[in-house]
């Protein structure tokens, strides 16, 4: 007879303790969870104090997570687990025919309050002194028909050149480097903002710790977050990456697709700034809008 160092039947009545009432999808996702870690806690033979300094982790990240940071989506970013999802999720739409703009993870630093600006202000608040200015335009359309799409919302944010976010940085003005846009009537937006450096996540934090302990560097590619929403399409999630940037290959959160990388061209005859960018999003149709739901 078989025998197990471990108690075989444990697993199983911790996945059996669910009540009826537990709809399908949360029974299927709880099953496939409790099975991988009880698994994973077996074969690694995890003690009492690992287990613990994970459970502080948590905690820590906890504590440190406000409307202004998210510490434990930080942590999540560092195992690659948004970018898996995030790779899960438009994998599925790439196979529902639907090829909407490449998503990228929303990141730790978005604030939910970001404040309207009008179409060709300047997101620079507080200019630093090593700034490179640059004039970004695009145009949001449907991505099947290409038709541009009037008054829908163009959410952008970024850091710094000293690699902090304004909520992480007292010498910046709030809500620095954040703005949304509507497009025009003929589905442009258009505003100034710095050329994107390249950034270490924060190391106070269970993220920073983790990046320490498995001797990876912390840096993430120069990049700008965006956030596009209409109405009866999909809200789209993104950050463009600048193509010259050296973390291109070794994103620290591993975001980068290949259609993010983006290029700042010299811009002429305009003293606000030296660069510019075009860069057109393109969003899909919600179904569920569609079809009345």
């Amino acid at each position: 007879m078989a025998t197990h160092r471990f108690d075989p039947t444990f697993t199983d009545r911790v996945i059996d303790a669910m009540g009826p009432k537990t709809s399908p999808r949360m029974r299927q996702l709880m099953t496939g969870l409790i099975r991988h870690m009880h698994d994973y806690a077996r074969e690694e033979e995890l003690t009492v104090d690992e287990w613990m300094a994970g459970v502080k982790m948590l905690n820590w990240a906890g504590q440190m997570s406000d409307d202004k940071r998210n510490e434990g989506q930080l942590v999540c970013d560092v195992f690659g687990l948004e970018s898996l999802v995030d790779e899960i999720t438009f994998k599925l739409a790439e196979e529902a025919k639907d090829a909407p703009t490449a998503t990228a993870i929303l990141g730790p630093f978005f604030r939910a309050d970001t404040p309207w600006r009008q179409n060709g202000e300047d997101i620079v608040k507080t200019k630093p002194a090593d700034a490179e200015m640059a004039f970004m335009q695009g145009r949001v359309m449907d991505f099947q028909t290409k038709k541009p799409l009037v008054g829908a919302s163009v959410e952008v944010w970024q850091a710094s050149t000293n690699g902090l976010y304004e909520q992480q940085d007292s010498e910046q003005v709030e809500f620095n480097l954040r703005g949304k846009f509507k497009t025009d009537e003929e589905g442009r937006y258009w505003f100034y903002c710095l050329r994107p450096t390249p950034y270490p996540v924060p190391d106070d934090g269970p993220a920073g710790k983790l990046l320490e302990l498995m001797d990876r560097h912390p840096f993430r590619p120069a990049h700008i977050h965006i956030l596009a929403t209409c109405e009866g399409y999909r809200p789209l999630t993104t950050q463009i990456f600048d193509r010259k940037d050296k973390y291109l290959d070794n994103d620290s959160v591993f975001a980068v697709k290949d259609s993010l990388i983006v290029d700042f061209v010299p811009r002429e005859n305009d003293p606000e700034a030296s660069l510019e960018l075009n860069y057109d999003v393109k969003l899909v149709k919600d179904e569920a809008s569609t079809n009345g739901v």
